[in-house]
C-alpha cells in the first residue's frame, strides 16, 4: 500500500502540470493569507488577479531569461494597468486606445513566441485592469493598479526561484513529453504492418499525419527549451544528455516517419509470411520503450533495459533471411525495400537501448538554431512581413481589436453589472480561426454555466468568507491544471474562482446573472467578428500551404542527396531543412483541421482535402525512408546517376510548388517515373537501386499531388 501510493506520489511529481500548479498555489495561498493578515480584504481580488495574469505570461526559460521575461512582463503590465486607469474617465480617448493597443500587442507575437505570450497576457491584465477600475472602492487612481502588479511580482518571484532551484525541470519535462509523442507516432505505424486485405490505409495515413503534428509541436517545443538553457555555450553535464536525447528523438522520427515500399502492395506479397507481423510487434514494443523513457525522465529515474525488444528484432532479422532463402522469394526490389526497412526499425531499437551515435556527440552535428529574433532590427522585420491583410496574424488582430471595441462599446450603452466581462469573454473566446473560435465559443459557455451552478451550491453551502478561500484557491489550481486540455472544465474553475473572490468584498450572487449575460454577449461578440471582420477562411491561403508543403520536400530531398555523394551528415542544414519539411506537413494538416470545422461553402472538396493530405504525407515518408537510409555511394558512376536522377525529381517537386503557389494547372503525367530509366543501368550497388526505387515512389506520389491539386482547383 505504501508502495503504491510512493509510487502515485512520484507520477504526480513528474507530470507535466504538477510544478505550475504547485507555484500557483503557493502564490494565491500567499496571496489570501497577507490579505486576511493584514485586514486588506479588499485587495484580494485585483491581487489575485495579478497572480493568475503573470501565471498565463510564463515562459519556460532558464533563470536568467526568466528573469529578463519577468522585468518585461511587469514593464508591460505597469504600463497596461496604468494607462488603462488614467483614460478610464474617458470613454472617448479610451475607445481610441483600446484597438490601437490590441493591434499592436497582437502584432509584437510576430517577433516570437515569447513576446506572443507576453503580449496575450498584457491584453488580459488590460481588462483585469478595466475590472479593478470598475468597483465602487477602487480607492485612489494608483491603488488598484499597484495590486495588479504586486500580484504579477509575487508570481514571478516565486517562479524565478523556482526556475533557480529546478534548472532542468523544463527540459526533462519537454522531453517526455516528446517521446510520449513518438510513442503515439510508432503505435500508429504498426498498425499500417497488418497483413490484412480490405484495410483503409488511407483514413490511417491521415490519422498519421495528425499524430506526425503532435510530434513536429512537441520537437519545435523541446528545441525552444533546449536553445534557452544551451545558449552561445558548449552543452555539459545534464543539458548535453538531454541534447543528445533530442538529437536521438529527431533521427528516430524520420526513421519512423519513413516509408520504404507502398504499404498495401507490401501487405499482399507478404501476405503468407511473419515478417509484417513481427514488423507490427518490435514497433509496438519500441513505443512501450519510449513510453518508458518518458516515465524515466518524468520520474528522474533510468529506464530498465528492455530485452524482450532485441529478441524481437533478432527474430525479424532471422524471418527476413528465412523469406530469401524460399524456393520463390519475393521480387529483388521488394526484399531490397524490405532489409531497409528492418535495418530502420533495427536502428530504432539501438537508439532507445542507448546506443548514441558518436558524431552526436558535439561539434556542428549538435549545434541547434535558435528561432527567436536576433536583434531588435530582426524582431521589427518579421513584425514588418506580417504587416499586409495576406497575413492570419494582421488579420486576427485587426479582428480583435473591432471585437473590443464593440464589446467597449456595448459596456456603456448597456451598462450591465460588471459589464467588462464582455471583454474579457470577447478576448478568450476570438481565435485566429474560425474552428478554433468557435470549439471555444462553445467550451466557455459551457464551463461558465457548471462553474455558475458550482458557485451558486459553494454559497449555498459555506455561506461565510473565510471557509471559502481554501476552495477559491483550488478552484484556481485547477484552472491552471486543466486550461490547456480541458478547456471547459478550466473555465468552470475559474467562473467559481471569479465567484468566490467578489464574495469575499461584496455579494457573490450579485455576480452570477451579470457574469452569464456578459459571458454570452462576448462569445456573440466575436463570433459575429470571427464571421464579418475579415474573416480567414483556411480555403483561401491552402494553395500557398500546399505549395510551402512540396518546396520544403523539394529542399529535403536536395539535402538528402547531396548526402549520397558525401556521407549521412546529421549537421544543422539537413536538419533545418527535415525540420522545415516536417512543419509544412504538420501546416498542412493543421489547416485542413480547421477547414472540415469551418461551414460548408467555404470547404473546398474535404474529400479531395483528405486525399491531398494522405499522399503528402505518404510523399514526406518516402522523403523520410530516402533520408534515413542515407549512406555514401562508393561507385563514381552509381553516384552520379542518384546524384541526376535527384535532380530530376527536385525539378519536378519544384514545378508542382510554384504551379500550386500561382494557381496554374499542375503538370501530372503517368510517365514520370520513366524520367529515372536512363540512369537505373548506372545503379550498380545495392544502395545506388534503393535510391532509385525511393524516387521512382516519389515522382509516382508527385503525379498523384498533381492530379488532386487539379482536381482541387477544378471543385
Amino acid at each position: 500500500m505504501l508502495a503504491s501510493l510512493a509510487y502515485r506520489w512520484r507520477r504526480l511529481r513528474g507530470s507535466d502540470r504538477y510544478a505550475e500548479c504547485i507555484r500557483v498555489f503557493l502564490a494565491l495561498t500567499g496571496v489570501v493569507a497577507w490579505c486576511f493578515a493584514t485586514g486588506h480584504i479588499d485587495a484580494v481580488v485585483s491581487a489575485l488577479l495579478g497572480v493568475i495574469a503573470c501565471a498565463l505570461a510564463e515562459t519556460e526559460d532558464h533563470w536568467r531569461n526568466r528573469l529578463a521575461t519577468l522585468l518585461l512582463t511587469l514593464a508591460c503590465f505597469a504600463i497596461s494597468a496604468f494607462s488603462v486607469q488614467w483614460l478610464f474617465p474617458y470613454p472617448l480617448l479610451f475607445a481610441v486606445g483600446l484597438p490601437l493597443s490590441t493591434f499592436a500587442l497582437v502584432m509584437l507575437g510576430a517577433a516570437s513566441e515569447r513576446y506572443a505570450t507576453v503580449a496575450g497576457a498584457t491584453l488580459l491584465l488590460a481588462v483585469y485592469s478595466m475590472i479593478g477600475a470598475d468597483q465602487a472602492h477602487a480607492g485612489p487612481w494608483w491603488y488598484q493598479p499597484s495590486l495588479l502588479l504586486a500580484g504579477a511580482a509575487w508570481y514571478g518571484a516565486l517562479s524565478l526561484l523556482w526556475s533557480v532551484l529546478a534548472p532542468q525541470q523544463a527540459v526533462r519535462l519537454s522531453l517526455a513529453r516528446l517521446f510520449d509523442a513518438l510513442a503515439d507516432y510508432l503505435e500508429g505505424k504498426a498498425a499500417m504492418f497488418t497483413p490484412v486485405h480490405g484495410m483503409d490505409r488511407e483514413a490511417m495515413q491521415w490519422s498519421l499525419a495528425m499524430q506526425n503534428e503532435r510530434v513536429v509541436e512537441a520537437l519545435n517545443d523541446t528545441r525552444l527549451v533546449l536553445v534557452d538553457r544551451i545558449g552561445a555555450r558548449r552543452p555539459r553535464g545534464a543539458t548535453a544528455t538531454r541534447l543528445q536525447l533530442y538529437l536521438i528523438a529527431q533521427d528516430i522520427h524520420e526513421r519512423i516517419s519513413s516509408a520504404h515500399y507502398p504499404y498495401d502492395a507490401l501487405a499482399d506479397a507478404l501476405f503468407h509470411s511473419d515478417v509484417l507481423f513481427r514488423c507490427e510487434h518490435v514497433l509496438r514494443m519500441e513505443a512501450r520503450s519510449c513510453r518508458q523513457r518518458a516515465d524515466a525522465l518524468r520520474m528522474r529515474s533510468t529506464p530498465s533495459p528492455n530485452a524482450a525488444s532485441e529478441a524481437s528484432v533478432a527474430d525479424l532479422l532471422n524471418a527476413v533471411d528465412a523469406l530469401r532463402a524460399q524456393p520463390h522469394p519475393p521480387a529483388v526490389e521488394l526484399l531490397r525495400a524490405v532489409d531497409a526497412l528492418v535495418r530502420n526499425i533495427a536502428a530504432i531499437q539501438q537508439q532507445l537501448a542507448g546506443q548514441i551515435p558518436h558524431e552526436w556527440r558535439g561539434g556542428a552535428q549538435a549545434e541547434l538554431q535558435d528561432p527567436g529574433p536576433q536583434s531588435l532590427a530582426d524582431g521589427w522585420d518579421r513584425i514588418r512581413l506580417q504587416l499586409t491583410p495576406r497575413s492570419f496574424r494582421f488579420r486576427h488582430a485587426l479582428r480583435l481589436s473591432c471585437a473590443l471595441l464593440v464589446g467597449y462599446a456595448v459596456v456603456h450603452a448597456m451598462h450591465p453589472g460588471h459589464g467588462y466581462w464582455i471583454l474579457l469573454t470577447t478576448l478568450l473566446v476570438c481565435q485566429p480561426s474560425y474552428g478554433a473560435t468557435r470549439l471555444r465559443l462553445l467550451q466557455r459557455v459551457a464551463g461558465t454555466v457548471a462553474g455558475l451552478v458550482l458557485g451558486w451550491a459553494t454559497l449555498k453551502l459555506l455561506p461565510f468568507g473565510p471557509w471559502q478561500m481554501p476552495l477559491m484557491i483550488c478552484a484556481g489550481v485547477v484552472f491552471f491544471a486543466a486550461r490547456h486540455r480541458r478547456y471547459s472544465i478550466a473555465t468552470a474553475a475559474i467562473t467559481l474562482f471569479v465567484v468566490l473572490c467578489f464574495n469575499q468584498v461584496s455579494n457573490g450572487y450579485a455576480v452570477m446573472l451579470p457574469r452569464l449575460l456578459d459571458t454570452l454577449i462576448g462569445a456573440a461578440i466575436a463570433a459575429l467578428a470571427m464571421r464579418f471582420v475579415l474573416p480567414d477562411w483556411q480555403g483561401r491561403r491552402f494553395d500557398d500551404v500546399l505549395a510551402d508543403t512540396v518546396r520544403s520536400d523539394a529542399r529535403y530531398l536536395e539535402r538528402i542527396i547531396v548526402q549520397y555523394a558525401s556521407g549521412r551528415r546529421d549537421d544543422l542544414d539537413y536538419r533545418i531543412a527535415r525540420r522545415n519539411a516536417h512543419n509544412a506537413n504538420a501546416a498542412l494538416s493543421a489547416v485542413l483541421a480547421n477547414m472540415l470545422r469551418e461551414p460548408g461553402q467555404h470547404r473546398r472538396g474535404s474529400e479531395t482535402l483528405l486525399r491531398f493530405l494522405s499522399a503528402a504525407h505518404a510523399l514526406l515518408g518516402q522523403l523520410s525512408a530516402l533520408g534515413a537510409n542515407r549512406k555514401v555511394i562508393e561507385s563514381p558512376q552509381a553516384r552520379d546517376a542518384v546524384t541526376r536522377a535527384g535532380a530530376t525529381a527536385i525539378e519536378a517537386l519544384a514545378q508542382l510548388g510554384d504551379a500550386l503557389a500561382h494557381g496554374l494547372a499542375a503538370q501530372a503525367s503517368a510517365e514520370d517515373t520513366a524520367l529515372l530509366e536512363p540512369f537505373a543501368a548506372s545503379a550498380d550497388d545495392d544502395t545506388a537501386r534503393l535510391a532509385l526505387g525511393q524516387l521512382s515512389q516519389i515522382l509516382a506520389q508527385r503525379h498523384r499531388l498533381a492530379e488532386l491539386a487539379n482536381s482541387l482547383s477544378a471543385s
